[in-house]
């Protein structure tokens, strides 16, 4: 079944695949459970925020002493990085589809 809606967080549970779809054109597409194993979100807050490489983040914030990194594929080398300076607290969670849908703008920016 094929389903177009912007409402993804009502269907999230139901989706095997999606895609994504900007101005006619497929910047996405992949298995829903690939997608949430490979986009990470994670969070880290320092005493201090060091200098970091953070080499292949797809988007990082920076809030006070806290930093928030979108990961395509290479969470687990940000997570090394990141421990490595002695976080205060680190957390890694998985993007929704929703959120891989909104963060759609950096992904346009990683696959040129």
């Amino acid at each position: 079944m094929f389903v177009s809606t912007h409402l993804i967080s009502e269907f999230e549970g139901l989706i095997d695949e999606f895609t994504i779809i900007e101005h006619g054109r497929e910047l996405l597409t992949m298995d829903a459970d690939a997608a949430r194993d490979r986009f990470r979100k994670i969070r880290a807050r320092f005493a201090e925020i060091p200098k970091l490489a953070l080499a292949g983040a797809l988007n990082v914030k920076q809030n006070g002493r806290e930093l928030e990194i979108l990961a395509n594929g290479n969470s687990e080398k940000l997570l090394a990085e990141l421990k490595a300076c002695a976080p205060e607290e680190l957390r890694c969670e998985a993007l929704s589809l929703e959120e891989i849908f909104v963060a759609s703008d950096v992904l346009k920016k990683a696959k040129a």
